[in-house]
């Protein structure tokens, strides 16, 4: 078993430390926030024995194998430098950083040390990722893909009450592209690869921060259309179409909900919904087992991190090209 900690106390921390325990191979042994209190509020809730105020105290300390990085968007470079600096591995929530030459840099960095830099997106380690993949092969030619997440920000109404919440502020590196499209370009890029053309359009808020954007892929036979948005609420899923039949996917997220629909009017449900906690308990196993068995996971890690490095590097194309900009770009 490996000791963790974590830096970030919102529910989705919550949720990864619930699915990270329940696998058998961590135990929570530290917990960071800026604001002493809460780090010993946090600490107490979830049995660990540790708590910090301070991010090089909490990468220096022995007991801490690894850390789980849930801050905002514009902490997660310094942050995890600091801490694969101090040989510890790391497992930081999506996107990693606005920047793609920042990843290399972590990802350099974290091989120089000889620990794991792994992004925390649940489609690379999704069980039901095979079943999609083996789905989509059943439907033969792909024509056609929708890739679609859209959800009204629960922060929605306070911004319009005239409040500043994080996810629309620049300053924080996030937004509609950053929250939830990384969903939807991750998967176009892992089963399609990089498109020979694309465009991207973002409405803006009048903070600077996108509030919904479209991004059309066009490869030789298929066109894949990606769309995204905080303050609405889809009502229809993503599918990929083939010429033989179609794959629906309620959650693109989660891969929740996947039926198979064949041309001759039959369908079957291949894959059903699973507990969040549950979800990143797969993430928090993938982990260990990079960190736990180097070789026999070696093309499997590279693969994450090439992709990684693959999606950071597009959708910051996808910010410049649709206007949306953060001042930690550079001109």
């Amino acid at each position: 078993m490996l000791n963790f900690a974590t830096i970030g106390s919102g529910w989705i921390c919550e949720e990864y430390i619930r699915g990270a325990k329940d696998t058998g191979l961590w135990q929570l042994t530290a917990v960071y926030s800026r604001d002493k209190a809460r780090a010993e509020a946090f600490a107490e809730k979830h049995g660990a024995k540790l708590s910090f105020t301070d991010v090089e105290a909490m990468a220096s300390c022995p007991e801490v194998d690894a850390v789980y990085v849930a801050s905002p968007n514009a902490l997660h470079y310094e942050q995890c430098k600091i801490i694969l600096s101090h040989g510890k591995h790391v497992i930081c929530e999506k996107p990693l950083c606005a920047q793609a030459e920042k990843v290399r840099e972590l990802v350099q960095l974290a091989a120089a040390k000889g620990v794991v830099f792994m992004e925390a997106i649940m489609f690379m380690h999704l069980p039901q990722r095979k079943i999609l993949e083996e789905a989509i092969g059943r439907i033969g030619r792909v024509t056609m893909v929708k890739l679609d997440f859209c959800q009204r920000s629960s922060k929605l109404d306070a911004y319009l009450a005239g409040g500043l919440p994080n996810i629309f502020n620049p300053q924080m590196e996030t937004g509609a592209l950053m929250d939830l499209g990384v969903y939807c370009v991750y998967p176009a890029l892992y089963l399609f690869g990089r498109p020979e053309r694309w465009s991207a359009t973002s409405a803006l808020m009048k903070t600077g921060a996108d509030r919904s954007g479209v991004i059309t892929m066009e490869y030789p036979e298929k066109l894949v259309n990606i769309t995204y948005s905080k303050v609405g609420q889809a009502g229809a899923g993503s599918d990929f179409q083939g010429v033989d039949g179609t794959v629906a996917v309620e959650s693109i997220s989660t891969l929740g909900g996947i039926v198979l629909r064949m041309k001759d009017g039959s369908a079957e449900t291949l894959f059903e919904r699973e507990d969040k906690s549950k979800l990143m308990g797969c993430e928090a196993r993938d982990f260990y087992r990079y960190i736990t068995q180097p070789d026999e996971t070696r093309e499997e890690y590279a693969r994450c991190t090439e992709l990684s490095i693959q999606v950071s590097d597009f959708m910051e194309q996808v910010r410049r090209s649709s206007g949306v900009r953060f001042p930690s770009d550079r001109e």
